[in-house]
């Protein structure tokens, strides 16, 4: 009937269902209904059977895989990830602190090994500040507005709490934006950008910058569409799944980091005490003769004890922490990605609205309406490839990280349970000698 929008085409054999939360309690109260996995959450063998060489970002030429089609064919390829597949490697490290008249700031080296074809030399090394990768991230998000751009770690420091010149806080940061170039460089997409080529062998990024200041792509244009308050008529069930995951996610992990920062600051307080508390064992040795050898011992119980409750808060400190946060940032961004979906649908349904309401005998849908729905079935596309590309990652992020945590803990007990064994020789009663 006229006026009712086209439906969208379906890009999998069934909607998605809910999906399970890996940190999910059994109270129903606080999670809501029961999440069952689904097999929708994977992109479905069908699209790839489908032409969806579709715009979904800057013009790039036909033989760039900036493409939905592109990325299947690549994905079963960047599932191999022992390294033989690759062939394109990027590392961040080398900080370096540079003083100036007018501001003080950090650069990193990038280093960049490659066989592809689009980079004349084999490999490249320059130096970029945080303001670089921002930049880069910003180009992703305006020319590949369809896909999921990896989030950077937060450019905010609180000033007189966090030393941004520390050299803890600037090999965190090292770390974190080292991920975000191997996360971009993983991706069948991202990786073949043309801002991402540039940022990675370029000498003089600002003469880069300069020149696409003023730029945005016809569809990030378009994603910036502004429907004149035309609400969504319905976000298909697969993606109004993804919005509830992605809440109950963030909202899950926020409650794990600001838990795990208390236990943090907790143990810190603690190792201040203990650090007072060994020494008085020593002092009172000094004081009895005869005790003084298992006082001693126990003051070096508690000094080892000590050590290996540093080991474990700078374990989770530097390795725990970050990931939580990443993952944090990480639902964000996806959440994001879906609101511009969103957009995007919503402005197809517009336009087949007023086609409608001009009630023009016209049997054919007008170009540019199609040009939307062609969009909205790309972002669909893209949308659901990122999505089973970050769960994937995801899993095995989490997997590695709570079996070091576990390994941590294990270590950091075995440490003390071997200072405590140390001392009990120490206070036995020893046989008197005639």
């Amino acid at each position: 009937a006229a006026g009712v929008p086209k439906p969208l085409t379906s890009s999998g054999p069934k909607s998605l269902r809910e999906m399970p939360h890996p940190l999910a309690t059994s109270s129903s109260e606080e999670m809501g209904p029961a999440l069952t996995p689904s097999p929708d959450l994977l992109l479905p063998r069908s699209i790839a059977d489908k032409d969806l060489s579709l715009p979904n970002g800057t013009p790039v030429d036909t033989s760039s895989p900036a493409s939905s089609s592109s990325l299947l064919n690549r994905l079963q390829l960047d599932d191999d990830l022992d390294g033989e597949t690759k062939d394109l490697f990027v590392t961040v490290d080398d900080p370096k602190k540079h003083v100036c008249t007018m501001e003080t700031y950090i650069t990193y080296r990038v280093t960049t090994k490659t066989t592809r074809a689009e980079f004349d030399l084999p490999e490249y090394s320059v130096r970029r500040r945080y303001q670089d990768f921002d930049w880069l991230r910003n180009k992703l998000e305006e020319s590949q507005p369809t896909h999921l751009i990896p989030p950077l770690p937060e450019k905010f420091v609180v000033k007189g709490v966090v030393d941004r010149f520390s050299e803890e806080f600037v090999e965190t940061r090292r770390k974190a934006l080292d991920k975000f170039l191997k996360r971009i460089t993983d991706h069948p997409v991202l990786s073949f950008n043309e801002h991402f080529n540039v940022f990675l062998t370029a000498k003089d990024l600002n003469a880069h910058k300069k020149q696409g200041m003023a730029l945005l792509s016809k569809m990030g244009e378009s994603v910036k569409y502004v429907t004149g308050g035309y609400k969504l008529r319905s976000r298909p069930l697969e993606f109004a799944a993804i919005g509830e995951y992605l809440d109950t996610f963030s909202l899950k992990l926020g409650t794990i980091d600001r838990i795990a920062q208390r236990i943090i600051k907790e143990q810190l307080e603690y190792l201040v005490e203990l650090r007072e508390y060994g020494p008085i064992y020593s002092t009172w040795g000094g004081l009895e003769v005869e005790l003084s050898e298992p006082l001693e011992g126990v003051s070096a119980c508690v000094g080892n004890c000590c050590t290996a409750l540093e080991e474990l808060s700078e374990d989770m400190t530097d390795d725990f922490l970050p990931v939580l946060r990443e993952y944090i940032l990480y639902s964000e961004s996806m959440k994001n990605v879906l609101k511009k979906r969103d957009q995007v649908q919503a402005e197809y349904e517009a336009k087949l609205e007023a086609v409608a309401l001009k009630k023009e005998d016209r049997p054919k849908v007008p170009t540019d309406v199609e040009k939307c729905q062609d969009r909205v079935e790309c972002f669909n596309a893209d949308l659901k490839a990122d999505m089973e590309r970050w769960q994937n990652n995801k899993r095995q992020d989490f997997r590695q990280l709570l079996m070091g945590m576990a390994d941590k803990n294990i270590q950091y007990y075995e440490k003390c349970l071997t200072a405590w064994e140390s001392i009990i020789p120490l206070l036995q009663d020893k046989p008197e000698t005639k």
